[in-house]
C-alpha cells in the first residue's frame, strides 16, 4: 500500500472520505498496472457508488483537463505516484 505517499492538490471532502479516496487509489495501484488507467478509475469509481451511493465519478491520469459542476462535500484531486486522481459526485440538477 502506498498510504501517506498522496500529493493533495485540491478538496472539498470530509477529512475521513478523503483518506478513504487515497486508500482506494493504493489499493487500485496494487491490483492494476500503474498504465491501465481505465481499470484503475473503475475500481474507485465502485467502490465510492457501493460506499457513498450511486452517481460518483472518477478520472486517472497523468494529463487531463476537466469541466464540472460537482456536489459539495464531494470533491477530490490528488496525485499518487504518476497519477493523478479526480474523483467526485456529479450535481443534481
Amino acid at each position: 500500500m502506498l498510504e501517506g505517499k498522496a500529493q493533495m492538490k485540491e478538496t472539498d471532502m470530509p477529512v475521513k472520505m478523503q483518506a478513504h479516496a487515497m486508500a482506494v487509489a493504493s489499493q487500485a495501484l496494487d491490483i492494476y498496472d500503474v498504465s491501465d488507467s481505465t481499470s484503475i478509475a473503475a475500481h474507485i469509481k465502485k467502490e465510492f457508488d457501493k460506499i457513498y451511493g450511486c452517481g460518483w465519478q472518477c478520472v486517472v491520469g497523468s494529463d487531463f483537463s476537466c469541466f464540472f459542476t460537482h456536489s459539495q462535500g464531494t470533491f477530490i484531486y490528488f496525485a499518487l505516484e504518476k497519477l493523478n486522481f479526480l474523483i467526485f459526485k456529479g450535481a443534481s440538477s
